[in-house]
């Protein structure tokens, strides 16, 4: 059986700052970006050398803007990548230009190890291990190909039960014990990776979320071997789960006594069984047994990057979560869309995908909770809202329409906010609340939400209202399209044979009101 690492998984939060660290300043090649095997609208990416061999493998789960965890006892802490010691110098100026704070070099059982700090705050150690070579260096970087990074190095374990773990390591994947160092036990595999066991008694426990490492992948030969550790679990009672078909390797997962996940994977087919080794990484893949998934609505919805060099959306620190989706060949329309309760910013951008393919999307998360998901302002019963809460988060969203206009260069007077049920709701309060902010807007399955109106003149402004007929709010919609239009908006509405969810049937309506909207400005 072989043994070492095959590869270690990550939660990052922000994609854009997580590629420009690993591929842009560590030089890694990115080998593959996939939609999540186990949640297909989230993304992966995988890093490694030149042909993703096994052991050069860091991956990592996308939660953008998700909420951070902990590292602590019952996780992996820190990883380590393989360098040629003589690189050390030209790691340390490198750091410094481009402004990574380091520590160090020193030594680490030996070897010499600078450690740096990903934008996730995930421990990354660059150790000089001589004898540690990737059999496909990558040189497609502005690194050096003397100063490569070649393969993953090792990782720590931090644990409650240190003998307990480290019998685990070594009786089921291939390691032996190497050296102690205090409160670490190296262990090493049969590839030359090493696992440090650090006695982690009077840590905190680890929490799970973005900056930590998911787990550790192991190698396995074939899927007998995999079978055969499979087979000793079972017969141990340890956490072993069902055997899973990645589709670039088949693994199966466990939990050791300290409480870390571990993975077990297969060398084979390895990252070139769907693309060939000139392109790998510049395709987005769906897991194959995902026929559910529309790949088209995927792109949509997964975060955008782009590569080191290339242009990309610089996103600013505004009072709202946001996510901009741009199609490959914009038109220049821009759309701001306002998720209803418990969806977030990416909900809403497959249905105005449809409607406008080469429109630039710019979706919008609530800040409001109920029950942990993401609303617009809080209701006290289904029918009656919190106005204190309405006025100050329609204040706040105010200021961060003030603020992107600014920073991403939108004419307002060109943009059309669409709002679903909550956020559509926090839409007809602006107009009222903040008038002249929105010029053009579709309200879908909204009602009015305020106790009380000020005067707004909304001359000038445009709105298209869909309600469902079989919607328990539908009911209100009449009162909300009058209200508007006593208040001199140009209201036009339509009703949809379903009720409160969205669907196909609200695309043409929305649709042909755009292309009416866009007949008049054309005529004035």
């Amino acid at each position: 059986m072989a043994s070492g690492i095959h590869h270690i998984t990550l939660i990052t939060r922000k994609v854009q700052a997580n590629v420009d660290f690993y591929a842009g300043f560590l030089g890694m090649r990115l080998v593959k970006q996939t939609a999540g095997f186990e949640d297909a609208t989230q993304l992966h990416l995988f890093y490694g050398d030149a042909e993703g061999t096994p052991g050069s493998l860091v991956t990592f789960l996308v939660w953008e803007d998700g909420a951070p965890g902990r590292a602590g006892y019952g996780q992996v802490s820190e990883m380590s990548l393989a360098i040629d010691p003589s690189s050390i110098g030209y790691w340390l100026t490198r750091a410094m230009r481009f402004g990574f704070r380091s520590e160090g070099p020193a030594d680490e059982f030996g070897e010499p190890a600078l450690r740096l700090k990903d934008p996730d705050n995930v421990i990354v150690k660059l150790a000089g291990a001589k004898d540690l070579k990737s059999p496909a260096v990558w040189d497609g970087s502005d690194v050096p190909v003397e100063h490569a990074v070649q393969r993953v190095r090792g990782a720590t374990m931090l644990t409650e039960k240190p003998a307990e773990s480290r019998h685990f390591i070594e009786s089921h994947f291939g390691y032996r014990f190497q050296a102690n160092r205090g409160t670490i036990d190296r262990l090493v595999s049969q590839s030359g990776d090493i696992i440090d066991v650090r006695d982690a008694r009077g840590f905190w426990s680890g929490a799970p979320g973005t900056g930590t490492i998911d787990h550790v992948a192991f190698r396995a030969d074939d899927d007998e071997a995999v079978l055969a550790v499979h087979k000793t679990l079972e017969k141990e009672n340890a956490s072993a789960t069902n055997l899973h078909d990645r589709k670039y390797f088949r693994s199966l997962y466990a939990r050791e006594p300290g409480g870390t996940l571990i993975e077990l994977a297969t060398n084979q087919p390895g990252m070139m069984v769907d693309e060939p080794k000139a392109t790998l990484g510049t395709k987005l893949f769906i897991p194959p047994k995902d026929s559910i998934t529309n790949l088209s609505d995927l792109k949509v919805v997964l975060p955008q990057f782009s590569m080191p060099g290339q242009p990309r959306i610089n996103y600013r620190d505004l009072p709202f979560i946001h996510r901009f989706y741009t199609p490959p060949d914009p038109d220049g329309s821009v759309f701001v869309l306002l998720h209803g309760s418990g969806g977030n910013e990416t909900t809403l951008m497959p249905l105005l995908n449809k409607v406008a393919p080469r429109a630039t999307l710019l979706g919008v998360r609530g800040r409001a909770t109920e029950e942990g998901f993401p609303r617009w302002y809080k209701r006290i019963t289904p029918f009656s809202f919190d106005q204190d809460d309405i006025k100050n988060e329609a204040e706040a969203f105010a200021a961060f329409i003030e603020g992107a206009v600014k920073s991403y260069g939108l004419d307002p007077k060109k943009v059309v906010y669409v709002g679903y049920s909550n956020g559509a709701n926090l839409l007809n309060s602006l107009l009222y609340l903040h008038p002249n902010l929105v010029h053009k807007a579709v309200l879908l399955r909204s009602m009015p939400v305020l106790s009380a109106y000020p005067h707004a003149d909304l001359k000038g402004t445009d709105l298209l209202v869909i309600s469902g007929k079989m919607d328990a709010y539908g009911k209100y919609a009449g009162e909300l399209e009058e209200r508007l239009k006593t208040s001199g908006a140009t209201v036009d509405s339509d009703v949809i044979p379903g009720g409160h969810d969205l669907g196909d049937a609200d695309v043409p309506i929305i649709q042909k009101w755009l292309l009416q909207e866009n007949k008049l400005q054309g005529t004035q």
